[in-house]
């Protein structure tokens, strides 16, 4: 997989005000807001800065947390996995492998009927699904 590396000027050439704020600097959209958080359309989300395969439409489900959830990314290597210790929390980020943004954050343990039990809450603005043909 090559590498996506632009400089912020470019990132904002190319993406919304909103999707810089998320993608590139870590943010979050307000809950329930998304578009894809009750989306139930088969199909591959795609990382929406560099258009890398993140995750399936058969590994989301509902979590009612206000965001796209998913038990497994489509590949392991599709996203890196960053201790993230702001806001006074200990999380873990994900990010795309290929482009560096931020995805949203994966939780485990949480007691979900997935096969991982893990949780990548991702926001909806970080995504482009392809729907399936």
């Amino acid at each position: 997989m090559d590498k996506v590396v632009k400089s912020d000027a470019e990132w904002r050439v190319q993406l919304s005000p909103e999707e810089f704020r998320v993608l590139r600097q870590a943010g979050t959209e307000r809950p329930f807001i998304g578009e894809y958080v009750d989306t139930k359309t088969a199909g591959v989300y795609s990382c929406r800065a560099c258009g890398a395969e993140l995750f399936r439409s058969d590994t989301k489900f509902e979590s009612h947390c206000g965001w796209p959830s998913f038990f497994e990314p489509s590949k392991s290597e599709a996203v890196t996995l960053i201790e993230d210790n702001t806001l006074g929390m200990s999380r873990v980020e994900v990010r795309c492998a290929r482009c560096d943004s931020h995805l949203g954050h994966v939780f485990h343990g949480e007691g979900y009927p997935t096969p991982t039990d893990d949780r990548y809450c991702i926001n909806s603005v970080s995504l482009t699904l392809l729907p399936a043909e």
